[in-house]
C-alpha cells in the first residue's frame, strides 16, 4: 500500500481529481482520479482546494507505470489522469488541516481573492463590494482590490481607490486592454501567488476575462471556459476547479469560481452580527475605545468608530455598509 499527499483540483459526482505532490512514491507528481474513503464519501465532506492524503495499491501504481508517463510528466496540470479512470484504485483517506473554507462557492484553502470592480460600465456598488470583502475577511482570505476601466472614468476610479486605501486594502487601478497599471499587479502576483491559491471575483461586465487573459496568457482555454460557464445559467450550481499556473510542484493555482458572482447576500448566513466589526479592518484601532462596552458602532453616543468616521479616518461609505449588514444580521434567526 502506498501513500501520497496532494491537492484536490476538481470534483464531480464523488470522483475527485488530485494533483499529487512530487516525491518518491510511484504516482508522486501525477494527476490522478480518486474517491473518498469511508466518511469522506459523504456529500460535501471533500472540497476543491483541500490538501489530502491518498492511498493506493500495487494495481493503481502498476497502471500508472504501464501508462508510460513519468511522474514529472504526468503533473503537467492539463486535467489528464492516470488509470484507473474510475478512481477505484486510489482512495482519499484523510483531509489535511484547512486554513479557510467557504460555503458558497464550496472550496477550501483559498489564500487570495482579487476582487474586481469597474470604475464605470457597470457602475460600482460599494455595498455589494463591502459584503464580498467582509466574507473574505471572516474566512481569513486576503482580499486585493482591482479597479478596471480607469480609462472610462478616471475620477471615479481615483475616488474608489481612495476609499479602500484609507480602509487598509491593497488597490490596483488599471486599464487592461491598454496595458496601463498591469505591471504593479503582475508584481504582486509574482510575489504572492507561488504555492497559493487565488481567485478573481466580480460582477459580469467588469472585465475579468480580459484581465485574466492579460495576466495569464497561458490559461486562455481556462479563462475562455470560465467565461462560457458564467454566461450559462446564472442560477445553476457549478463545479469549482483549480488550474495550476505551471508544471512546477510549488506553482500557484487559479480558481475557476463562478459562485463568487452569485453570493446570496439576501440570506447572508456566513457569520453573526457579533463577528461583523472584525470584518472591517479599519475599525480595529477603535474597537474597545467606545463609551459603552456593548457598543454596536451604529448610532451610540461616545462611539469611537463613529468619531473616526466624522474625522475621515473611516470612509463614510464603509460605515454605511457596516450598518446595513448589521441590520441584516440582527434580523437573522439563529436557525436560518
Amino acid at each position: 500500500m502506498y501513500q501520497g499527499t496532494g491537492r484536490v483540483i476538481r470534483g464531480v459526482g464523488g470522483l475527485y481529481t488530485v494533483r499529487l505532490d512530487a516525491g518518491t512514491q510511484p504516482l508522486d507528481g501525477a494527476t490522478v482520479l480518486a474517491r473518498g474513503r469511508g466518511a469522506l464519501r459523504r456529500r460535501g465532506a471533500l472540497l476543491v482546494g483541500d490538501r489530502v492524503r491518498v492511498c493506493y495499491d500495487d494495481s493503481a501504481a502498476g497502471a500508472g507505470s504501464r501508462s508510460g508517463a513519468a511522474p514529472d510528466q504526468a503533473a503537467a496540470g492539463d486535467g489528464g489522469s492516470l488509470p484507473p479512470a474510475d478512481g477505484s484504485g486510489i482512495a482519499i483517506c484523510e483531509i489535511l488541516p484547512r486554513h479557510s473554507a467557504l460555503i458558497r462557492p464550496p472550496m477550501a484553502n483559498l489564500d487570495l481573492l482579487f476582487v474586481t470592480v469597474a470604475a464605470a460600465a457597470p457602475a460600482p456598488s460599494t455595498g455589494t463590494l463591502d459584503r464580498l470583502l467582509c466574507i473574505t475577511e471572516h474566512n481569513r482570505i486576503e482580499p486585493v482590490l482591482v479597479i478596471t476601466k480607469t480609462d472610462i472614468d478616471a475620477r471615479a476610479a481615483h475616488e474608489l481607490a481612495g476609499i479602500y486605501r484609507t480602509a487598509g486594502f491593497a488597490v490596483y487601478p488599471l486599464c487592461a486592454p491598454a496595458g496601463e497599471g498591469l505591471e504593479p499587479l503582475r508584481g504582486r502576483i509574482r510575489e504572492t501567488l507561488p504555492g497559493k491559491t487565488a481567485a478573481f471575483a466580480g460582477a459580469s461586465g467588469v472585465g475579468k476575462s480580459t484581465l485574466l487573459n492579460c495576466l495569464f496568457p497561458g490559461l486562455e482555454l481556462a479563462t475562455g471556459e470560465l467565461s462560457r460557464r458564467i454566461d450559462r445559467g446564472r442560477n445553476t450550481t457549478r463545479t469549482v476547479e483549480l488550474y495550476p499556473l505551471s508544471d512546477a510542484p510549488d506553482c500557484g493555482y487559479l480558481a475557476d469560481t463562478p459562485g463568487f458572482s452569485m453570493l446570496d447576500f439576501a440570506h447572508f448566513d456566513f457569520f453573526g452580527k457579533e463577528d461583523l466589526p472584525d470584518t472591517f479592518r479599519e475599525f480595529a484601532p477603535y474597537i474597545g475605545r467606545c463609551r459603552y462596552r456593548k457598543c454596536t458602532h451604529t448610532r451610540e453616543d461616545g462611539c469611537a468608530v463613529l468619531e473616526a468616521v466624522r474625522q475621515g479616518h473611516i470612509p463614510a461609505s464603509r460605515h454605511k455598509s457596516y450598518v446595513e449588514l448589521y441590520e441584516i444580521l440582527r434580523k437573522k434567526n439563529p436557525w436560518d
